[in-house]
């Protein structure tokens, strides 16, 4: 390898290329070959190996995608363009809904005999204390009036 942090082609190991297939000698002969003497050769050599020279110089069509028009271009980019605006307009609102339910908090201060009473519902029933808290505010709040 040469000098630390410098690579070079050499330093990769390349395998080497694969050999090209042999093309038969039935494929190789002139067209002026009369069609008995191609029928005795192909009885000889697999069928396989036979390849030809109109398959092999014959060309596949190209199917190519149609090309919409530019107003079909235009026309479809401005439906995504909707879309996607469209999209990011009901993400903004989800989130400003929801900013605005989690944002009034109230602290308050728990003893530490509360505060393990109200940890230890909370695992029992399964649900979290905060929704514990706010069943039993809005309770007190309900038959107070509030």
């Amino acid at each position: 390898m040469s000098k630390p942090g410098k690579l070079s082609v050499s330093d990769f190991p390349i395998a080497p290329r694969r050999p090209k297939p042999a093309i038969s000698k039935a494929a190789m002969k002139p067209a002026s070959v009369s069609v008995g003497a191609e029928v005795r050769t192909a009885a000889r050599e697999p069928a396989a190996a036979l390849v030809s020279e109109t398959d092999v110089t014959r060309e596949r069509p190209r199917r190519s995608l149609p090309n919409p028009s530019g107003e079909e271009r235009k026309s479809k980019a401005i439906e995504r363009a909707l879309s996607q605006e469209e999209g990011r307009y009901r993400l903004r609102d989800l989130k400003r809904a929801h900013e605005r339910e989690a944002k009034h908090y109230v602290n308050c201060p728990l003893d530490y005999d509360m505060k393990m009473r109200l940890q230890k519902a909370a695992f029992d029933n399964d649900i979290k204390m905060t929704v514990i808290i706010k069943a039993a505010i809005d309770q007190f709040l309900r038959d107070n009036g509030y």
